[in-house]
């Protein structure tokens, strides 16, 4: 085992119960995966907040938004025979799936990087339009010169897809529409363009010919994307045999851009793991995690909603010293810490 992570003593450092539920009615379920950004001196988390009714018996429920643009919550019987609930993260009903709960962006703030307080002056972020109707989650913030630029999955029946935002105060979002459509998700903006044109990873996948692969893409204005290129497949037999995805942005250092990256294998264990990327041609790949840097072996990160994980798209770096935020389990959010420099001497 390769796990060279520094967890903080004081994880997990958010749970559900320290979040209050956007509406009466609804129960947080989990925290899960933050962006993480520095504005103001502090250390800001833009938490995903996943949510569902409180449940009564023998019925199951879940929200989406209408068309017209309200929540609308769908209730069924337990004991339904179209009713299929063998998976914890998804619900179908008569051979149409859906969420069993719904994520919408929450910030939160620190002064030490550890004790984390909601802000109520800054708005949450929720879905929004028929792209949406099942929420957003897992948002990457990247700052380039003044401005935060917000990746972010946006879930409906129509598939999952690529949204941006953008803000330069948090208070006056600006909404860029969907970027990269179904299916594709794990969108990580670079924080520097390279010669002359903005880069990201991203991460389409297929059911059937090809499977969950990194891409990189370039770009003019952040809107419009294209050259795709992929950068790293899942590899058979090993800890990211089932899928891969990026993390946040890539991370400038002497040697290429570091990627912290997460795999899957066909048990769903997720770890993190790192690709070296050329700094001229970042489409080229120097090296990679032949085992993880990170895997799940805290118990808060093997037992919750969703066991045996550990996800990130979120960090801050400070000289060599990276300090990731992290989602635990689908259920907690926790941070840890490492050396970029035994990172990258890890790669081969």
């Amino acid at each position: 085992m390769a796990d060279i992570a520094k967890r903080f003593a004081q994880n997990p450092l958010l749970g559900p119960a320290d979040i209050p539920p956007s509406l009466e009615g609804m129960n947080v379920e989990c925290l899960l995966n933050p962006g993480v950004f520095r504005f103001k001196n502090k250390t800001w988390l833009l938490l995903r907040v996943a949510e569902r009714p409180v449940q009564s018996p023998g019925k199951t429920s879940f929200p989406i938004l209408a068309e017209n643009g309200r929540l609308q919550i769908l209730e069924f019987d337990s004991a339904d025979p179209k009713l299929d609930l063998s998976d914890a993260r998804i619900i179908s009903y008569d051979n149409k799936d859906y969420l069993t709960t719904m994520s919408h962006l929450r910030l939160v703030a620190s002064e030490d990087g550890i004790n984390f307080s909601e802000h109520p002056s800054y708005p949450a972020m929720c879905g929004q339009g028929e792209l949406e109707a099942y929420g957003i989650e897992d948002c990457r913030v990247t700052q380039i010169e003044e401005t935060y630029y917000l990746t972010f999955t946006q879930v409906s029946a129509h598939g999952v897809g690529v949204g941006l935002r953008s803000t330069t105060d948090w208070r006056m979002i600006r909404e860029l529409g969907m970027i990269l459509p179904p299916h594709n998700k794990d969108c990580a903006v670079f924080d520097d363009r390279i010669g002359g044109k903005y880069y990201a990873l991203h991460r389409p996948s297929s059911q059937f010919i090809g499977g969950n692969y990194i891409w990189i893409a370039e770009s003019p204005d952040l809107v419009h994307w294209g050259q795709h290129r992929c950068l790293a497949h899942s590899r058979p037999g090993m800890w990211d045999s089932a899928r891969v995805g990026a993390g946040a942005a890539p991370i400038r250092t002497s040697n290429g851009w570091l990627e912290i990256y997460h795999g899957a294998d066909a048990q769903n264990r997720y770890c993190l793991g790192a690709l070296l990327l050329d700094l001229e041609q970042p489409w080229k790949v120097l090296a990679r995690s032949s085992e993880p840097i990170m895997e799940p072996i805290a118990e808060y990160e093997r037992i919750g909603f969703f066991g045996n994980v550990v996800f990130t798209n979120g960090h801050l770096v400070t000289g060599d010293e990276l300090t990731i935020y992290y989602g635990a389990s689908d259920s907690v959010i926790c941070g840890a810490r490492f050396s970029i420099e035994q990172i990258l001497q890890t790669l081969s």
